[in-house]
């Protein structure tokens, strides 16, 4: 399979997200905002990046390169299976 350079980039970043789901910069912090512990804003806004980039991942078409797909067409067609994938 043909990866694209920019289907690389996203090795990394989701790496980078993995790495930062924990809030290690707050542990120990007893800080409370809008009556919920700062952890939990942390993880509020760590999910909404996370809903963000994978939209773009998946926009990308770098979700049906990495399938063995072919993105679809403008007209909402699947182009099926990419050359020398599956065929079933």
């Amino acid at each position: 399979m043909v990866r694209l350079r920019s289907d690389l980039v996203w090795i990394p970043t989701f790496a980078i997200l993995v790495a930062f789901a924990v809030p290690w910069p707050l542990w120990g912090v007893d800080r409370v905002v809008a009556g919920l512990p700062a952890w939990i804003w942390w993880h509020v806004a760590w999910l909404g990046l996370c809903a963000a980039l994978f939209a773009l991942f998946v926009r990308s078409g770098a979700w049906e390169r990495g399938m063995g797909r072919r993105p679809e067409s403008s007209d909402g067609r699947s182009g099926g299976p990419a050359p020398g994938g599956d065929r079933r």
